[in-house]
């Protein structure tokens, strides 16, 4: 097996070339920019399966966790930027979407235990005594060193709604492009009884992520009728998304025996390695269910009660068995690479194997991934070239309603819903 350590360093060194000032932001996808930084987790307290989103003025949480590998904690702050609905910074200032001070001190930590690699776990918790918010909508989390606030360390998404309306979703493979073949399609009801709106065809926008992904969520914003007080969207093509294929599975919860897909465990200090088994394409065979956690992980050690600070930290190869391709780049898709095509989720390809390889650090747990085929130049994945579109395919897609009022400076997030096809 051959040391990733070089590789590693080398995309160490890339990661810190990119680092993003803290002005302009254009970017706001979740992003662990420093490279000593992994795991970044975003989730509501007591429902980490839900989406980051809260209630405004309930009792709801939003926790930011986050590990450094080091041996001694860093003092760091953070600040919220209000977004809107496409996640780009809108013109309000801080009083006007927080209560208290829109800054406070990174002090929830703890230090690893009995670990081969150290690391410090951190934990942001919203709203708290600090720092609450006042309005509905979008949100960043920017964190930084205190003694360099111009340079993110880390960023991190989630919601605040408001819910003035019903949302209503059903997805089918009977698409207006094909009947069960490739696609899946949403129908979409508002109900704006409890919403006043002036004009319905015109100021609500409708927000639909397909698991958690980012490069390809869909906005409309005109519906095609209207029944009373319910605005439907039908019959429209941007709620039409290829299937995709169930995500892949794989565990690395112990480092004495192999997990799930793992081929081989080893140690070559300063770090374990899990040789994952080498995957295939899956774009021409039969569609196969599996239960699947659409593109999530989890943070387990199989002997711990205390797994945010007694997981150990593997190497964690993949290998991909596919000819070389020249039209598109191959990129590893799921949570734990925050969603993004860059260099840590770029597969390359291995000419002495012939196979597309990465080798990437993660943190034991269990995990769901996918191959994305990202032609040169684009920005979003496709699912066909190498996991294939089956519509049978078990995918959850995430409906959000933005309202802005004539006259107002920011999106209200008045509506979520969640609807899953397949089942």
């Amino acid at each position: 097996m051959v040391t990733p350590l070089r590789i590693i360093s080398a995309l160490c060194t890339l990661a810190c070339s990119l680092f993003m000032s803290a002005s302009p932001v254009t970017d706001t996808r979740n992003a662990l920019v420093h490279p000593s930084f992994h795991t970044l987790q975003v989730s509501v307290d007591g429902n980490e399966m839900a989406p980051p989103i809260i209630t405004l003025g309930s009792d709801d949480r939003i926790t930011i966790s986050f590990d450094e590998l080091a041996t001694d904690r860093r003092y760091m702050r953070y600040e919220l930027i209000h977004c809107n609905s496409r996640w780009q910074p809108d013109n309000l200032v801080a009083p006007e979407y927080l209560d208290g001070f829109n800054e406070a001190s990174v002090d929830d930590y703890a230090f690893s235990q009995a670990t081969s690699v150290p690391y410090v776990n951190y934990r942001i918790t919203l709203p708290n005594p600090d720092m609450s918010m006042k309005l509905s909508g979008n949100y960043l989390l920017r964190v930084y060193d205190e003694n360099n606030p111009d340079r993110t360390l880390l960023q991190a998404r989630f919601s605040v709604i408001e819910p003035a309306v019903k949302v209503n979703a059903t997805v089918t493979s009977r698409t207006d492009i094909d009947y069960n073949d490739s696609h899946q399609q949403l129908t979409i009801a508002v109900d704006t009884e409890g919403l006043p709106v002036s004009n319905i065809f015109n100021d609500l926008l409708i927000s639909v992520q397909q698991n958690g992904r980012t490069d390809n969520e869909a906005y409309t914003s005109h519906p095609t009728r209207l029944a009373g007080n319910v605005a439907w969207f039908e019959h429209d093509r941007n709620l039409i998304f290829p299937a995709g294929n169930e995500y892949r599975r794989m565990e690395i919860t112990s480092t004495t025996y192999p997990g799930m897909r793992v081929s081989q465990l080893s140690y070559a200090d300063p770090y374990y390695h899990a040789d994952l088994f080498t995957d295939y394409p899956r774009n021409e065979t039969s569609y196969e269910y599996d239960r699947t956690q659409h593109g999530r992980f989890k943070v387990r050690e199989y002997n711990s009660d205390e797994s945010d600070t007694e997981a150990d930290y593997i190497v964690t190869h993949f290998s991909l068995d596919i000819p070389e391709q020249n039209s598109y780049d191959i990129f590893l898709d799921g949570d734990f690479l925050q969603r993004r095509f860059d260099p840590q989720s770029r597969m390359v390809l291995n000419r002495a194997t012939g196979m597309y390889e990465n080798a990437i650090l993660l943190k034991q747990g269990a995990y769901n991934y996918q191959y994305l085929a990202v032609p040169h130049g684009a920005v979003t994945g496709h699912t066909a070239p190498i996991e294939g579109d089956k519509y049978q395919t078990s995918n959850e897609y995430l409906i959000k309603v933005y309202y802005r009022e004539p006259g107002s400076r920011y999106d209200r997030l008045v509506g979520a819903s969640m609807a899953t096809s397949g089942i």
